[in-house]
């Protein structure tokens, strides 16, 4: 017994061998439950002509699934703060597979929107927030590339899904589609909870590094709380214009939505690349200084956007824009894991998660009005800064706060 006890605690610690093998499989987890956010905009024209009804009506399924991730992110952040994350998991992988299916049932679009939104957006929820509070558990000294990397799923989901539909809704249609995306879910994502049932290894154990200590910068983590809700909503208000509006952005330009779309996948594919490099930045800055060059970043970039409005340069500024704001969102989680307690990880995260959603949701509606009242998108543009630089403001603070930084108790 004594003889195996050093090497099997060293190999479940912080930044150990199953840390890594426990990302690998929440990549994987987070890449398919992702689908949930992606499938309804694909087959929203098949929806729209199959129940004949209005563009604003087939976009309820949308906007329904989008409250129900955000509501998800924080009920299942604090579902997973006390019983670990593999029951979530379990429970959020039935609901996401029994949602596609009901789905592809559905005799009106009202039951197909709150399907949407009370199993498909709960559901895919897990695997983002609570996802990404998890696996910061299981580093210490590599947690910033760790998060990041859990994160890459959300992208990746939005990268392959689309493609893999396309071929099975021009053959059989979009229920059968949704029929097969609800078995996929089922088979797959409950192994691959399954995997996940190990609680994060406790503090101090043996063979367990000591973790970094949890900061105190002065103020009480329900005032952090809130200023990184107002951070990670004025961001995403600003990120919204160039992700939500891109397509028809080019298609007012005559250059066509086929060419959008290639912006808008350009955009994920460096927002990866983002996310990434903002991960291993984080390990050696913080995640507040690296937020903050991440939004400086993306002010700058939706700058960018009204002067160069040509073909070639709005696919420079759309892949410099996807490298400005990929890594920002899973900033937060990191801020959240250097100055609150590891025990409240899971709701906070989802929290501001929650924040970030609502932001991306608010931005597309209100630079769409804005777009209405002035005939252009130039004005939500400069909206869309107007709303970085309050994020910026709230990092810069939290930036000077920190400079005070103290070790504080867990």
């Amino acid at each position: 017994m004594t003889g195996t006890a050093g090497p099997a605690a060293d190999r479940y610690a912080l930044d150990g061998a199953y840390a890594w093998t426990r990302l690998a499989v929440s990549l994987a987890l987070s890449t398919i439950g992702g689908v949930g956010m992606w499938a309804v905009v694909v087959v929203l024209p098949q929806v729209q002509a199959e129940f004949g009804v209005a563009r604003a009506d087939a976009s309820l399924p949308y906007t329904m699934t989008m409250l129900g991730f955000a509501f998800g992110n924080v009920v299942i952040g604090r579902f997973i703060d006390r019983t670990g994350f593999m029951l979530p998991a379990l429970i959020s992988a039935a609901a996401l597979g029994t949602g596609f299916i009901l789905a592809a049932l559905s005799p009106s679009i009202i039951v197909f929107a709150l399907v949407q939104g009370l199993l498909i957006g709960v559901g895919s929820a897990c695997t983002f927030g609570p996802l990404i509070a998890d696996i910061s558990h299981w580093f210490d000294r590599r947690r910033g590339i760790a998060v990041a990397t859990a994160a890459c799923g959300n992208y990746l989901a939005g990268a392959i899904w689309p493609m893999a539909m396309q071929p099975f809704l021009l053959a059989e249609g979009w229920r059968t589609t949704y029929l097969g995306i609800g078995v996929v879910c089922l088979v797959t994502m409950v192994p691959l909870a399954l995997m996940l049932r190990r609680r994060p290894p406790h503090e101090g154990a043996v063979g367990a590094p000591a973790p970094r200590a949890v900061l105190s910068i002065g103020v009480s983590p329900g005032v952090i709380q809130a200023m990184l809700v107002i951070a990670g909503l004025s961001c995403c208000v600003a990120m919204s214009m160039p992700q939500v509006h891109i397509v028809a952005y080019c298609a007012d330009l005559g250059y066509g939505a086929a060419r959008g779309a290639e912006m808008l996948s350009l955009m994920l594919l460096f927002g990866i690349v983002s996310r990434l490099a903002s991960g291993l930045l984080a390990d050696r800055i913080g995640g507040i200084r690296t937020l903050l060059i991440g939004s400086v970043l993306q002010g700058l970039s939706l700058l960018f956007y009204i002067p160069f409005d040509g073909l070639v340069s709005l696919y420079v500024v759309s892949a410099l824009f996807g490298l400005a704001q990929g890594g920002i969102v899973p900033c937060y989680a990191i801020i959240v894991r250097e100055y609150m307690p590891a025990k409240e990880a899971g709701q906070r995260v989802g929290i501001v998660i929650m924040a970030t959603i609502l932001g991306m949701a608010l931005g597309g509606w209100m630079s769409g009005w804005i777009y209405d009242v002035t005939g252009s998108y130039a004005a939500a543009f400069l909206n869309g800064i107007a709303w970085n630089l309050l994020n910026i403001t709230v990092m810069a603070l939290l930036l000077w706060r920190s400079g005070r930084a103290r070790p504080a108790m867990a």
